[in-house]
């Protein structure tokens, strides 16, 4: 973050002081007092069950709707504080801001790109998907006179909120990579989807760059929103693909290219679904002046910045768990499924695939998990262990594919599944760990690489 005094910081978010005005605050901002910031602000917000404002001893300066015992910047809602306060620093700095959204593969796509721009310049991005309005500021009050570029993940919620996003940050180059049923529950239909995506492209001035996917439709769309350029990606896009191919571990080998040039990428992760987040990433450094050919160049050695997706561990007995724990829809379990499969099928593997609860699917819950365990089951893998009666019709869906000869297995939480996947896994197995992230299936992906640890009591259903 850039220097600034509390007078300065209340100028800027229209606050008060109390306390010193000419405290100095050279830290970024952060709102966990469990992880403080030398010098830096702590943002005292109140939620449900936790206010702020309890937990600011000890911190160097305070941004909060009433005074603490440190020096504070009062204002009346730190939220929206936090928001101005990132949008000076912006406006101060001038650093262009890369922003992206999507139903499924921003984090990838963003830790792509991030990797990508660090070899132009010093690079601030969105840490894991803190991707909403405190996440945001919080990525752009890390930058400084020296960053390059900002990277930043935008979710939503509803209408509106991308916009209000954009507001915070104003993009340089913003990006849609697809609109699909993720959230589908709180927007009510992928059309409604595209309208809030869709707010990204429409914030860009005419000097800006859309970066779309040319084979959603839905989000192709979009270049009649927007003011900016259009450059698209995909397999029918200015950056497009060919040749792709998997290796052993599922890991996408192909030539991603651009305006008649060719480059062979390489990719550490695992999975054809990331073939698409890599060509995003290098679509978006390529508008953001990044020489085409330098930034396909640079994906070769990138891997994620953020857990729990997709990745690739092997016990000491040569089990392979794919821990892609970290969040799910339909489209992204099929993803992970296919790519369980190939690395079953190239490296002669019995496949698992430890499934959980997709949330956030609304009225579409029940069909949706049926979907998935049909594409577990059209995949041809050997074991499908679902977790939870909420993921229920995954093993309904599996058992009703019509010839697929696989085992299904149904337990009642994480402790069982623990249990038999020790009793049952064997060295030559590769396990896929997969659920949205308030089933916490990454307890299950680390109690299974850690073979010293004790099982819990509980059964399970065939």
């Amino acid at each position: 973050m850039i220097a600034m005094t509390l007078a300065e910081v209340a100028a800027a978010v229209g606050g008060e002081v109390h306390g010193d005005p000419a405290l100095l605050v050279t830290g970024p901002a952060y709102v966990d007092n469990r992880t403080p910031v030398a010098d830096g602000l702590f943002v005292a917000v109140v939620g449900e069950r936790v206010d702020g404002h309890d937990y600011a001893d000890g911190a160097h300066a305070v941004l909060g709707s009433r005074p603490t015992a440190v020096p504070t910047v009062v204002v009346p809602d730190p939220v929206v504080a936090l928001g101005r306060l990132a949008r000076h620093v912006l406006d101060t700095l001038g650093t262009p801001v890369l922003a992206l959204t999507g139903s499924q593969g921003k984090t990838g796509t963003k830790d792509y790109l991030a990797h990508v721009l660090a070899a132009a310049g010093p690079t601030v991005a969105t840490l894991a998907n803190n991707n909403n309005e405190l996440g945001v500021p919080l990525t752009v009050l890390r930058a400084d006179p020296t960053t390059a570029h900002v990277v930043v993940e935008m979710g939503a919620r509803g209408v509106g909120h991308i916009a209000y996003l954009c507001d915070i940050a104003p993009p340089t180059v913003g990006a849609v990579l697809n609109v699909g049923t993720a959230h589908i529950g709180e927007f009510g239909s992928r059309e409604a989807i595209a309208r809030a995506k869709g707010e990204l492209v429409e914030a860009l001035a005419p000097t800006g760059t859309a970066v779309l996917n040319a084979d959603d439709p839905l989000t192709a769309a979009m270049s009649g929103r927007t003011r900016a350029a259009t450059l698209t990606f995909g397999e029918t896009g200015d950056v497009a693909w060919r040749e792709v191919r998997l290796d052993e571990l599922g890991r996408p080998r192909f030539e991603l290219g651009h305006a008649g040039h060719w480059v062979p990428v390489a990719l550490t992760q695992s999975g054809a679904h990331q073939v698409p987040n890599a060509a995003a990433a290098v679509a978006m450094a390529t508008a953001a002046g990044m020489p085409f050919a330098e930034a396909a160049a640079a994906l070769d050695g990138a891997r994620s910045a953020s857990p729990w997706r997709m990745e690739l561990h092997e016990r000491a007995d040569g089990l392979l768990v794919v821990n892609d724990a970290y969040n799910a829809n339909p489209a992204s379990m099929a993803a992970a499924i296919d790519a369980l499969a190939a690395i079953g099928a190239r490296a002669g593997r019995r496949t698992v695939a430890v499934l959980g609860e997709m949330r956030e699917l609304g009225a579409d819950a029940q069909a949706g998990h049926h979907d998935v365990g049909r594409a577990a089951a059209a995949a041809g893998l050997d074991v499908i262990l679902v977790i939870g009666e909420a993921a229920r019709g995954i093993a309904e869906g599996a058992r009703t594919a019509p010839g697929w000869q696989g085992e299904v297995i149904v337990t009642a939480g994480r402790s069982d599944a623990l249990a038999w996947l020790r009793e049952n896994a064997v060295a030559r197995d590769v396990v896929l760990v997969k659920a949205s992230r308030g089933a916490a299936l990454e307890v299950v992906a680390d109690g299974l690489l850690d073979t010293g640890g004790t099982t819990a009591e509980g059964g399970a259903t065939r």
